[in-house]
């Protein structure tokens, strides 16, 4: 056999033989994939990250059950306090991947496209746990509605918010469900009819965001009001999430009655009952961060 370099591969070995002696070395023909979506938890904070930059973040079907999943594994345990949303590169989401939505794929599979998305956004908002947005770039379409659907939101300066649908023949009409509650009625349709995208600085003036800051911040801020939510009682945040969305889908009387059998149903919690305590005895509450009633 002529010297130099003879490799062969055997299976899942190469076989390689140079002036060395022969030696076999592991070669893998296909590399284990990344996770669509990355999770972590610490001190009550769920970090969820969106880690397909090659693909702008896209929401895929995969990368909307992935999603889903990291936000549904033990939503209810004490130890969740909030989740924050991310993602690696320089777009948050471009919104759904495109290439599932061609006729090849057929209406049964963009339906189930379309509800697993409905799912993932309304699942946002009814979770007993606030839900933050950390944006650090661009947000369009479908992720674009992500970051309305959050409870808060928090970008940079260089992040831009769009729903560019209309540009592609196809109207952005379920991100205008989340945009639509969020921004006002004129300011969401010319985002729909022109697709032209916003800047953060408009994004916060309009209500799409909560806070714009500088780059080198965005970590230390968004932690700031995570951080600040686990000193609250769980149960508490929980109710006063669930009165919020639900008494913003109803008229002013109803909405009151709502929010005041709510206010009655609050001060009846344990946790209810220590923060009154607290205050007048001028000490910091120690929160049971149970369900339990002080009283009928």
């Amino acid at each position: 056999m002529a010297r130099g370099a003879l490799c062969r591969a055997v299976g899942v070995f190469r076989l390689c033989r140079t002036s060395a002696p022969l030696s076999w070395t592991r070669f893998y023909s296909h590399t284990e994939p990344e996770p669509l979506t990355l999770r972590q938890q610490s001190g009550g904070i769920r970090r969820i990250t969106l880690n397909n930059p090659r693909k702008r973040n896209a929401l895929s079907l995969s990368m909307l059950e992935s999603l889903r999943e990291n936000i549904l594994t033990d939503v209810d345990s004490d130890d969740l306090r909030v989740i924050i949303i991310s993602a690696k590169g320089p777009v948050f989401s471009s919104g759904h991947d495109l290439k599932e939505l061609t006729s090849t794929q057929g209406r049964d599979y963009h339906t189930k496209v379309f509800h697993t998305c409905a799912e993932v956004m309304t699942l946002i908002q009814d979770i007993p746990v606030p839900v933050i947005a950390m944006v650090n770039g661009v947000a369009t379409a479908a992720g674009c509605q992500l970051v309305a659907s959050c409870d808060v939101a928090v970008a940079t300066q260089k992040s831009t918010f769009a729903t560019p649908g209309v540009n592609v023949g196809l109207f952005c009409s379920t991100p205008a469900v989340a945009i639509g509650r969020a921004v006002p009625r004129k300011v969401a349709m010319e985002m729909l009819f022109t697709g032209t995208p916003i800047s953060a600085r408009d994004a916060l003036l309009h209500g799409l965001i909560s806070k714009v800051v500088p780059e080198e911040q965005l970590e230390e801020e968004t932690m700031a009001i995570a951080q600040r939510v686990c000193q609250a009682s769980r149960p508490v945040v929980a109710l006063g999430k669930a009165t919020f969305q639900r008494q913003m889908a109803q008229g002013r009387d109803a909405a009151y009655a709502t929010a005041s059998k709510v206010m009655v149903d609050n001060l009846a919690l344990r946790d209810g009952q220590e923060g009154i305590r607290a205050f007048i005895e001028k000490r910091k509450p120690v929160w049971s961060n149970k369900v339990d009633k002080a009283h009928d």
